[in-house]
């Protein structure tokens, strides 16, 4: 059976629509991870709360780590990532899904590696963070339902838990940023770190500081991501039962000549 992972952020935490749920703890060295065990058609579904039950974390003291260390523990074939996004352009619009291909790392005091230099010091290629296979699938299913989205766009991760400023959003477009958000960093790179393959779908829910016409809040994030909740169940659906398990990404070799994590 496929093994899928989704990770969900804001707004993002219905594992009801699977069959058979049943949290787990799974034990890793940077922490305990609770995740809910599911099954829907021929796949094992693992829905991991981003932000912890109840939404407790801020964006700075998610454990990174040990989501991910978690994942890999459990084997998993693909991990489909959620992001609440604002949008630096009028061009993405609330509502819009961007299937994220690039990022900025504008985090501060995040740890942002499995590999401290215990077993050496390790470069992990980012050319294409985002698994190119895992994306081109996502699109491919964005198409056939007709869910308004962009094939690629590059996301800037702020440590958050505050909003940008006008300033600061002037500054990441000129930089090339398209989308802003506060999660994706250092996920994007520990799980490359770990070999899987992890693909983001960010979904607007607000333009940005000094593009917004009024001042932000955290509920009109989450009132837009409840409005795009439905769109993005079917999406993962269709993609959890239509996603092979053969994969044509070198994804589980990114870290073969540098030391695979044990």
């Amino acid at each position: 059976m496929k093994k899928i992972a989704i990770i969900g952020g804001t707004g993002v935490y219905s594992p009801d629509i699977f069959e058979n749920l049943n949290e787990i703890q799974v034990n890793t060295p940077y922490g305990n991870v609770n995740i809910i065990e599911s099954t829907y058609k021929e796949s094992i579904v693992y829905f991991l709360e981003r932000h912890g039950k109840g939404h407790k974390l801020p964006p700075h003291k998610i454990n990174y780590r040990a989501n991910i260390w978690a994942l890999k523990m459990l084997n998993v074939d693909r991990v489909l990532s959620t992001a609440a996004v604002g949008s630096l352009d009028k061009i993405y619009p609330p509502g819009a899904f961007v299937i994220i291909d690039q990022f900025i790392d504008f985090t501060k005091q995040r740890p942002l590696t499995f590999f401290e230099g215990d077993s050496g010091v390790v470069h992990v290629d980012m050319t294409n963070p985002y698994c190119i296979d895992t994306r081109e699938h996502i699109l491919k299913v964005c198409q056939d339902l007709n869910i308004i989205h962009f094939d690629k766009g590059t996301y800037v991760c702020t440590e958050g838990p505050r909003f940008e400023t006008p300033a600061e959003i002037k500054m990441y477009k000129m930089l090339g940023a398209d989308v802003v958000g506060m999660t994706n960093v250092p996920e994007v790179i520990l799980a490359r770190e770990a070999n899987l393959c992890y693909a983001t779908v960010a979904m607007v829910t607000n333009y940005a500081a000094g593009i917004s016409e009024s001042a932000l809040t955290h509920k009109e994030v989450t009132d837009n991501m409840v409005n795009m909740a439905d769109n993005i169940k079917r999406l993962f659906l269709r993609v959890i039962e239509t996603i092979p398990i053969e994969k044509k990404c070198n994804c589980k070799y990114s870290t073969q000549e540098l030391g695979n994590l044990k």
